[in-house]
């Protein structure tokens, strides 16, 4: 297939323009900046500008859609822009140039209203209710992306939940050097279940998307790993790997939850760019279980993750140790 991938510049979306080059396809990336993705055909655009999104969809058999922000704070402006009206700017280009298949790549906190998520569906996308401007816009998008679903137009969304691996400079990254700094605490008891995505396999979900949109076509499916572990633990292991300190300072919930507003509120007093150290949703995921039944997601997309946990920290392991002797 000829395929464009949007947002190709984060860890999942180069992972998939990899995958699907190395199989065979012929794979466009869409993106404001140039990747380091060596043998692609690339078009640099903003996918708030129409134009460029029409440029980059011209001729193609599918597109899988990343592109998005994903800061977790900046005005509402901003994530309405790219996570809404860029779906739309999209959704637009593929009814003109007839494509016939998208995956959109949402997140499980479209439908996260904050309490805890045990062995939990997809759930619809509900922006009323979802938590910050990341989820709501992104809870606008799932809705707007679905609702084009047509026999013209096959839609599929997936929720990978967490997604890390070797080189992860969001999740991992943020992890490892706030526990250098001996700034990551554990909210409340560090007991709270949490599910994740070892990277392979959200590239692997999402292209098992792409290969199965006629038949999973109008649904939105959760990806993870299907292992939940307490969040001290997934902590603790990844420091591990790292080679750097462990949290053991723990903070109440609610005072890490105030803490949150309060560090919300200057930053927007401020009208900081930078990531805060903490925000009342960050508070609750770490603080509340969430991790999600897989039968459906496995059964629909045929497909299993073939990396576990285990596994996914032996890796990191490694790719600490070679960075140290790099």
């Amino acid at each position: 297939m000829k395929v464009l991938v949007t947002g190709a510049s984060g860890m999942l979306g180069g992972g998939v323009a990899r995958k699907l080059a190395d199989r065979g396809d012929q794979v466009t990336v869409f993106q404001r900046r140039p990747s380091s993705l060596l043998g692609i055909r690339e078009v640099t655009g903003d996918i708030t500008d129409p134009a460029a999104v029409l440029r980059a969809a011209e001729g193609m058999d599918a597109v899988v859609h990343l592109a998005a922000k994903v800061n977790v704070t900046g005005p509402w402006a901003e994530y309405a822009a790219a996570n809404i009206d860029g779906v739309r700017n999209l959704l637009s280009a593929l009814r003109q140039t007839g494509t016939p298949r998208l995956v959109h790549v949402s997140s499980p906190s479209v439908a996260h209203h904050g309490r805890a998520l045990v062995g939990a569906g997809a759930g619809p996308a509900d922006p009323k209710h979802a938590r910050g401007n990341y989820a709501r816009s992104k809870a606008v998008g799932e809705q707007l992306a679905l609702e084009a679903d047509d026999p013209d137009l096959a839609v599929v969304a997936i929720r990978p939940h967490l997604v890390w691996g070797p080189g992860d400079t969001q999740l991992v990254g943020r992890i490892v050097e706030r526990a250098r700094q001996g700034r990551l605490p554990l909210i409340g008891s560090g007991a709270a279940l949490i599910d994740t995505t070892y990277v392979d396999n959200a590239v692997d979900a999402t292209v098992a998307a792409l290969d199965r949109a006629e038949l999973a076509h109008g649904q939105a499916l959760v990806v993870s790993n299907g292992e939940p572990r307490p969040v001290a633990d997934l902590f603790a292991r990844l420091c591990e790997a790292a080679g750097v300190p462990p949290p053991t300072r723990r903070v109440p919930f609610p005072v890490a939850w105030l803490a949150g507003a309060a560090v919300e509120g200057v930053w927007a007093l401020g009208r900081r760019r930078d990531d805060p150290p903490l925000t009342r949703f960050l508070a609750e995921q770490l603080a509340t279980a969430h991790w999600f039944d897989q039968r459906t997601t496995r059964a629909v997309l045929d497909w299993t993750p073939e990396v576990g946990l285990e596994e996914g920290f032996e890796r990191m392991h490694r790719h600490y140790g070679l960075s140290a002797t790099a």
